[in-house]
């Protein structure tokens, strides 16, 4: 009895620990961000396989490439995280309409650190809220990178109306690299969300942002809407595409990207 009564308390203290053995709430596809943490000892790698961008206006047309666009976010309590982002290789190529001339830089992006502190439900249930606090690192190749540091706090909160819908916010505050590579400016973005679970597996989601931009040399207000599809296969891996298309002239005319996020 004494044997039973030990096992039984043990189990029962263990049993918190089973339900959040695998906490898997990846920021993908997302343009937003989510106010979940990975627990401590976990690593969550988030990867693009491919995040293609088309702009194009009167005189150029420019194609941006991002090759295995990676995060790698791992617990360090059970409320707060921290993030490593890098872009191993990129490609921009700008066209000259008028003379057909071709313009292209490759090379490696810039690295991303960042620290996420969930203020409620770290799991991502219910109301979720978090802070996290962002510095970017000026690593990357000239034209891929952005030239010179920048900084920013992300304020991510998602409500979970029923089993099946979820509305999100994401707000954005941050110090961005000027366009010329040197210098800081004000850049504010806000992001509005809607997601369905289709399925116990499958969940669609409709996003709307708006950014502004303060650069020096092209103030700028960017409109632009988002749909994603994520496929999650099993606990603890995800498959996902996103679509992005921009509302005004001044935004990128349209994104794709297309990858995936595993939990270690």
């Amino acid at each position: 009895m004494i044997r039973a009564g030990v096992s039984g308390l043990l189990l029962a203290a263990s049993a918190p620990a089973l339900a959040e053995e695998a906490r898997f709430c990846p920021n993908r596809p997302s343009l937003g961000a989510s106010g979940c943490t990975t627990l401590p000892g976990q690593v969550q790698v988030e990867l693009s396989i491919s995040d293609r961008a088309f702009d194009e206006d009167a005189d150029t047309r420019e194609e941006v490439f991002l090759h295995g666009d990676v995060t790698l976010r791992t617990g360090v309590t059970r409320r707060d995280e921290v993030q490593i982002g890098w872009t191993p290789f990129g490609t921009v190529r700008v066209r000259d309409k008028a003379t057909g001339t071709l313009e292209r830089t490759h090379g490696t992006g810039d690295v991303t650190l960042g620290w996420r502190h969930a203020l409620s439900h770290p799991d991502g249930a219910a109301v979720s809220i978090a802070v996290q606090p962002y510095v970017t690192l000026p690593v990357g190749h000239s034209g891929v990178g952005a030239g010179d540091w920048a900084a920013g706090v992300v304020l991510p909160v998602s409500w979970e109306l029923d089993e099946q819908w979820t509305l999100g916010f994401t707000g954005q505050l941050a110090a961005a690299t000027d366009e010329d590579g040197v210098g800081r400016h004000f850049d504010g973005l806000g992001v509005f969300g809607l997601g369905y679970a289709l399925t116990d597996a499958l969940t669609a989601t409709a996003e709307l942002a708006i950014d502004r931009d303060d650069d020096p040399l092209d103030h700028a207000t960017r409109t632009m809407a988002g749909a994603s599809v994520a496929w999650q296969v099993g606990k603890r891996a995800q498959l996902d595409v996103l679509t992005v298309v921009g509302l005004n002239d001044d935004t990128t005319d349209v994104r794709f990207v297309v990858g995936g996020a595993l939990l270690f």
